[in-house]
């Protein structure tokens, strides 16, 4: 059985948008979505409070699951190792839409230590941004709604001034739009072959060690 998990999140990707990269992922890969959930529990609930989330992966054995993003799961570094955890000891084949990246019980460890260090990574670099100004959510965008066809554009290898020339739109306000919503790191991995060498490399890249420079600036 094939499920897909979506959680909206307001300082991430909204269900619009992830079921759209969802689909275009299941289509390029000739998946289809036996069962799909979308789970409005407010976000900042823990794992222990979400129960319909925990009835259903509990309910998933040899299963396979498909979610846009690491976020998605949870905020919590502590709840989403507890969730993989569980998923891949019950083997659950877990896609990463916006990585391009699957991962089951035979994964290289540092794939899946890759995933959650990018998650973390994203956490900490949010909170401090976060710093001085309200917490807001992603406003929609009147490119939303081209968001296909931006997608199917940008795989077939078009630039953001032809994109933008298509759809007779400013370049600058739709090159801020690709980048606010990571659509060519998301087409990327929508472009490479199934645990793609070079997927599995960037998360592996991706993930920071502490420096003493950087703990001294922070207890400074």
């Amino acid at each position: 059985m094939v499920v897909s998990y979506i959680r909206p999140d307001k300082d991430f990707v909204n269900v619009v948008e992830q079921l759209k990269m969802i689909s275009a992922y299941c289509d390029r890969e000739n998946l289809i979505i036996d069962k799909e959930m979308i789970d409005q529990t407010f976000q900042n609930k823990r794992i222990t409070q979400r129960t319909d989330v925990v009835t259903l992966f509990r309910s998933l054995h040899n299963d396979t699951l498909v979610v846009y993003d690491t976020w998605v799961l949870s905020t919590n570094i502590e709840d989403v190792i507890q969730m993989l955890s569980c998923l891949l000891r019950n083997g659950i084949e877990i896609h990463f839409v916006k990585q391009g990246i699957v991962i089951d019980r035979q994964s290289d460890t540092m794939v899946v230590l890759g995933l959650i260090d990018q998650l973390r990574q994203t956490i900490q670099s949010d909170d401090k941004k976060e710093i001085g100004r309200p917490k807001g959510s992603k406003s929609s965008s009147k490119f939303d709604f081209f968001l296909e066809q931006i997608i199917r554009e940008l795989k077939e290898g078009h630039n953001v001034s032809d994109i933008a020339r298509h759809l007779d739109v400013s370049r600058s306000s739709l090159k801020d739009y690709i980048e606010s919503r990571s659509l060519k790191e998301l087409v990327r991995g929508m472009t490479l072959t199934r645990n793609d060498e070079d997927a599995e490399a960037v998360i592996i890249g991706t993930i920071k060690c502490p420096s003493v420079e950087a703990i001294i600036e922070e207890h400074a």
